[in-house]
């Protein structure tokens, strides 16, 4: 993960599963330090919150749509 961190909003959904994906790994790993462990649930919490919010938004607009084909 780079030191760099984007904000969640700013990225695609795409590419916050990808990150979450490699928090996941990193935290798996026998390498995780101990010391960035908090951050990285932090971090983990908030794409994880925002990739919720997507798919909710995401499932709510289809349902929209496939509605307004049966009328």
């Amino acid at each position: 993960m780079s030191d760099k961190v984007k904000p969640v909003k700013d990225l695609t959904y795409n590419q916050a599963f990808e990150e979450l994906s490699e928090i996941l790994k990193t935290m798996q790993s026998d390498q995780c330090d101990i010391d960035r462990l908090a951050a990285l649930t932090r971090r983990a919490t908030e794409l994880i919150t925002e990739c919720r919010a997507r798919l909710t938004a995401t499932d709510e607009e289809l349902r929209q749509i496939l509605e307004g084909l049966e009328n």
